[in-house]
């Protein structure tokens, strides 16, 4: 099965992007679903049909889902969340607060995902298109936060422990029930099965993610911090796609101005992403909704490519800790020769002169207090490493 996740900055247009997508690897003859993670689905106004929370077959070959995150949330969660709901109000929280605050960091946005699981396990489709929510939130809350996960496994075990001899006081003392195990068994589940969802989509040769962009400088900045957080957390990215770029049959002066500065930001896309193959997609005349507009914008898109197959192979950057506390950036840069690198660093971007070419790469949050203790070239890679300053805590 292939897994091929939209994600980028809201309005981008990964929604039309990811149905385009769809129906083309269904008129390849591929068993292909796509689906909305996005809390603001817009997936059926892209498709201009009316699509539920289930699985909905739309024509030969293509299915399409809405996914329902509080059905999720309820499978997984709902029997823990009741215990501590009434564990919480018992201690004068509203009940809306304590609902509210026993919802897991990130678990709202990575319940989507659990579907990803289903899919997989069954088989039945060829290829599992995403319409992932803005940026990469959903994916880098899929890796609940180990302390969360520390916390949790120790009260359960606890819990399960000495559950026997504290579940007849537990009325009494806490005026609630404590869980029971089918309940320490569910969030069990939930955890093996979001680790299950995070080791498919590092899976490169099973899973993709593809970077919807505009030819706009904030767009692409956002895009770019996005693509080294994916590089750090050990997501495969196979192509950019930029969307909505105007057309050179557009000749009205009005746009001449907005047309060049397009140029000079799909300029700095191949700056700032490397080797990663870029996709391009005009701005249509018309909305993008309706089989016949999305069969244009997948071949605009795709010619006669296979959607399907995997782009790029290999990461473009990679930014791994070492054991002394710091971290390591490795630039692949083969054929270069040392002699003809410059490096420019300032608060939260690297800028990598090979020759004529130049590479931007936005860091991330945890390198900016970080200064460059020193950089190398080997093995055909640029090797920066990143130690704490002198003096520093």
């Amino acid at each position: 099965m292939r897994i091929i996740v939209h994600t980028g900055k809201g309005g981008v247009g990964k929604t039309s992007i990811s149905a385009a997508t769809a129906l083309r690897c269904a008129e390849m003859g591929l068993k292909t679903i796509v689906i909305s993670t996005d809390t603001a689905h817009s997936l059926g106004d892209s498709l201009d049909l009316e699509i539920g929370p289930e699985p909905q077959q739309l024509r030969d070959n293509l299915w399409a889902q809405e996914v329902d995150a509080r059905y999720s949330m309820d499978k997984y969660w709902g029997a823990i969340q009741k215990y501590m709901i009434a564990l919480f109000t018992q201690r004068g929280v509203k009940d809306i607060v304590a609902e509210e605050v026993t919802i897991l960091p990130g678990f709202e946005e990575g319940a989507h995902l659990l579907w990803i699981d289903k899919y997989v396990r069954e088989n039945f489709y060829d290829v599992l298109i995403v319409d992932a929510a803005p940026t990469a939130e959903t994916l880098r809350l899929l890796s609940l936060p180990d302390v969360t996960r520390w916390w949790f496994e120790k009260l359960f075990n606890l819990t399960r422990g000495v559950g026997k001899f504290l579940r007849p006081l537990a009325k009494p003392l806490l005026r609630t029930e404590l869980p029971d195990q089918d309940s320490l068994d569910k969030v069990d589940n939930l955890f093996k099965t979001l680790d299950s969802v995070r080791q498919l989509l590092t899976n490169p040769e099973m899973s993709s993610l593809r970077l919807v962009v505009n030819p706009e400088k904030m767009v692409i900045k956002e895009t770019q911090r996005t693509y080294t957080y994916l590089n750090l957390y050990g997501y495969a990215t196979d192509a950019v796609i930029c969307n909505r770029i105007l057309p050179d049959e557009v000749t009205d002066p009005y746009f001449a101005q907005w047309k060049d500065l397009q140029k000079q930001n799909i300029a700095l896309i191949n700056e700032a992403f490397g080797e990663l193959p870029l996709l391009k997609a005009p701005m249509f005349n018309r909305d993008v909704n309706g089989m016949d507009t999305l069969r244009r914008l997948g071949d605009a898109l795709y010619s006669s490519r296979n959607p399907a197959e995997v782009m790029f192979k290999g990461t473009t950057h990679q930014i791994t800790p070492d054991q002394a506390g710091g971290y390591l950036l490795s630039v692949p840069l083969p054929f270069a020769d040392k002699s003809d690198l410059d490096l420019y660093r300032s608060a939260d971007e690297l800028t990598l002169r090979v020759g004529p070419y130049r590479r931007n790469i936005v860091l991330p949050h945890a390198l900016w207090d970080l200064e460059i203790g020193d950089a190398k070239f080997e093995q055909a890679a640029l090797n920066i490493r990143f130690i704490a300053k002198a003096g520093a805590n």
